[in-house]
């Protein structure tokens, strides 16, 4: 009996152990603590919703003084998800938990005036706070892309 309740013991903390992680919460940026380029575009704030199957991604950015909202949403089987993109087009992502399950990358492909960018921002719990690592590709930035980690704190 002993035998069967430490054997059930064990196989609860490893299934707890590998859960994934729960992103959900609301964030602003942390501009101290956060590594960006001068062109940042790191929205100021995130409003994180997941689930079992989908993550919904809200965030406030500012440009040129002017606030803009947008609203995305992936899967979170690996499979692909369509959202609006920049200037009325449309991004292809994936997004892939880590081994472990404590981090969400999302890989997305974008075309726009006949240029195709690809980013990935990994998500990952760090303490109390919120990094995503931003990466992104495109033939005529400087350096051909950016590379920033932004920093959340829980709001």
């Amino acid at each position: 009996m002993k035998k069967v309740v430490l054997t059930l013991a064990v196989a609860l903390i490893a299934s707890l152990s590998m859960a994934q992680t729960n992103l959900s919460g609301s964030w602003k940026l942390n501009a101290e603590k956060s590594k960006q380029g001068e062109m940042s575009f790191a929205p100021k704030s995130l409003t994180l919703v997941q689930d079992a199957n989908t993550l919904t991604v809200e965030s406030v950015s500012s440009f040129q003084d002017q606030e803009m909202k947008s609203s995305s949403k992936y899967t979170l089987d690996g499979k692909e998800s369509v959202n609006k993109g920049m200037m009325d087009s449309q991004q292809k992502s994936t997004a892939v938990w880590s081994a472990d399950k404590t981090s969400l990358k999302i890989t997305s492909v974008m075309d726009m005036q006949g240029q195709s960018m690809t980013s990935t921002e990994t998500y990952k719990l760090n303490g109390a706070n919120l990094e995503v690592t931003f990466e992104m590709n495109m033939p005529n930035m400087p350096e051909g892309g950016m590379k920033e980690t932004r920093v959340y704190d829980k709001k």
